[in-house]
């Protein structure tokens, strides 16, 4: 199991200085996001700034963006870093592809994201064997590539994609075409290990791959602190109160939870929203542990399931250095 990072939301000038240091640290690999600031923009200096640590998009909003537009910017990336680079998509949820990306929603979220995937591949064949492209789907039709804007072939074609998802037919894609899948933070070893990881295998089984061909990237909430719990406990009932998420609650009983807190996010009334998370729901859905038996009791809780680990608090240097430190060090 491999010990990942994710890169807090900073200005660009101060990601050259959190590369260095977590490299520095031994983490395998250091994860942007996209919330509050573009997350390809940081990976040319994660780059430029780490020679070994792997890197990627954790995630891209995929239904934001052309495939043209994420495949350049992936060639790119894999050839700036000697194929460090890992293209991590998410589809994000209707609201926010509508009202916040002025974007349109597809019928089929699956069928758009699998046909975003494979035009991106047939861009990348294209530039890199010469495969002529020549794309026809229902959501896209990709047919011209002239050598003016032919990237050309580099060294290390072969970029991993990660998708990421909540509910079982994105896992069920993840297992078909993908190299990995980014199991969303607000989740569980329960959920995992009857939702998530069949429809996994149900995905690598209909084409005819194994477990091994596949990487099952986790982010989970992790309390050592008090401070640290209210943190978790808030963020969860953030997460429980999409619409879309909904099925994680259902399956653990608290379905009719998860109906109030939509509720009360509708309304924008927030500070109620923690306060019905319960402490069963807590230790479902967050590590609670202290800081000396944190490293074990994440392989206990995660080794049957997950390949890589980022904890969701981000990393931060000149904060807790010898904590995380140690801690890397476990899973080197």
């Amino acid at each position: 199991m491999k010990l990942d990072a994710a890169l807090p939301p900073v200005a660009l000038k101060d990601v050259p200085a959190i590369a260095k240091a977590a490299q520095e640290m031994s983490f395998a690999a250091l994860w942007t996001q996209e919330t509050q600031h573009d997350p390809f923009l940081p990976c040319t200096l994660i780059a430029e700034h780490s020679a070994t640590m792997h890197f990627g998009t954790a995630i891209a909003v995929s239904f934001a963006r052309s495939p043209a537009n994420l495949a350049y910017t992936a060639w790119d990336l894999a050839a700036q870093s000697g194929g460090r680079f890992i293209l991590g998509l998410g589809t994000q949820v209707k609201a926010h592809i509508e009202r916040r990306f002025g974007m349109a929603w597809p019928e089929s979220v699956t069928g758009k994201l699998r046909e975003q995937i494979q035009v991106i591949r047939a861009f990348w064949d294209c530039w890199q064997n010469g495969t002529k492209l020549n794309f026809r789907g229902e959501y896209y039709k990709a047919t011209l590539m002239s050598p003016f804007f032919n990237a050309g072939a580099i060294e290390h074609p072969n970029i991993p994609i990660y998708i990421a998802g909540v509910n079982a037919g994105l896992a069920k894609l993840a297992g078909e075409l993908c190299e990995g899948f980014h199991a969303h933070p607000f989740n569980s070893p329960r959920y995992m290990n009857e939702v998530i990881l069949p429809a996994i295998e149900e995905g690598l089984q209909k084409e005819g791959r194994k477990r091994k061909d596949i990487t099952i990237s986790m982010t989970p909430f992790v309390a050592t602190s008090p401070e640290e719990e209210g943190f978790a406990r808030m963020q969860i009932a953030f997460y429980a109160s999409t619409p879309s998420y909904k099925s994680v609650m259902d399956l653990h009983g608290w379905g009719e939870t998860a109906e109030k807190l939509s509720g009360f996010a509708a309304k924008g009334e927030w500070a109620e929203m923690p306060m019905l998370i319960t402490d069963e729901m807590l230790n479902e859905f967050c590590l609670m542990t202290t800081q000396e038996n944190l490293a074990n009791d994440l392989k206990k809780r995660y080794e049957s399931i997950a390949d890589r680990l980022t904890l969701y608090t981000p990393f931060v240097p000149g904060e807790k250095d010898d904590w995380w430190r140690e801690l890397a060090k476990t899973f080197e």
